[in-house]
């Protein structure tokens, strides 16, 4: 009679998931005792509803609201997914131009870091203008430029912080610029390119819902969020703002699962 195979968890992981559990809770129980006082307040104060809904009255919003509010938070996820691709790769791009010809990256950052200084508020109704304002393009802009510069900037550091002894070592060897590049500078700078992309994802979703508000389809949930509170609807409004937070916090983590497959050799990414 063949035995049974019992599998567990091996001591290694264990050990790794009771860390990130103990991590993990000290952000739980904040968040649940901001949820407690927020609920709390607004009974103990007699806070109107136009001012503060409760918690429990958005989740269950955003229940009864779902066929609506999760269509135009898609809709919204693919024009910030759109400027998020769009923006990282033109940073990382730049980056490697700027590394590679320092006269044009003395050129171009001060242009970069003046685009970024603007608010995102003077952007979107000029994009608005240059792209149809129900066309989703005019949004992916937006995020894209908001994504440039964290992605710019820290790419460009990671592959300035190549060590030098390696550097001299594959020249060594003959080996050409791109093979460099390749081999050294592009390992180390993907953790901080990780970092930047982090950074980004969040930005995305922001510079999406923003540009919706300044004009678009109807689909949008920026536009949706904008609509309800101008009928007064703010339990709804509010319940489309937890949407555009949950679908900013999956693209987050889909970042981090990456991080986790590509930089396994990180310290950082070993030990989250």
């Amino acid at each position: 009679m063949s035995g049974i195979v019992v599998t567990g968890i091996s001591p290694g992981m264990g050990r790794r998931l009771g860390q990130q559990a103990r991590e993990w809770l000290p952000a739980l129980v904040v968040f649940a005792l901001a949820i407690a006082a927020w609920e709390g307040a607004i009974a103990a104060f007699h806070i109107q509803q136009f001012l503060l809904p409760k918690p429990s009255d958005i989740v269950k919003s955003c229940w009864e609201q779902r066929h609506t509010l999760w269509p135009a938070g898609w809709y919204t996820f693919k024009e910030a997914l759109g400027g998020f691709v769009i923006g990282s790769l033109a940073g990382m791009a730049a980056a490697t131009l700027i590394g590679r010809f320092k006269t044009l990256g003395a050129a171009l950052m001060p242009i970069a870091i003046a685009a970024n200084a603007i608010p995102i508020i003077a952007f979107a109704p000029i994009f608005n203008q240059w792209f149809d304002p129900l066309s989703p393009n005019s949004k992916m802009a937006i995020a894209a430029v908001l994504c440039f510069l964290p992605v710019m900037v820290n790419t460009l550091r990671g592959l300035q912080s190549a060590s030098p002894r390696q550097v001299e070592l594959m020249r060594s060897y003959a080996a050409s610029s791109f093979t460099i590049w390749r081999r050294v500078r592009v390992p180390t700078a993907l953790p901080y390119v990780f970092t930047a992309l982090k950074v980004a994802s969040v930005l995305a979703m922001i510079g999406a819902v923003v540009g919706e508000y300044f004009g678009g389809s109807y689909d949008a949930l920026g536009v949706l969020i904008r609509s309800k509170a101008q009928i007064l609807d703010f339990t709804t409004a509010w319940a489309g703002i937890l949407v555009a937070s949950l679908l900013g916090i999956a693209l987050y983590a889909a970042v981090v699962a990456c991080e986790r497959l590509v930089v396994r050799w990180a310290p950082e990414a070993r030990d989250s």
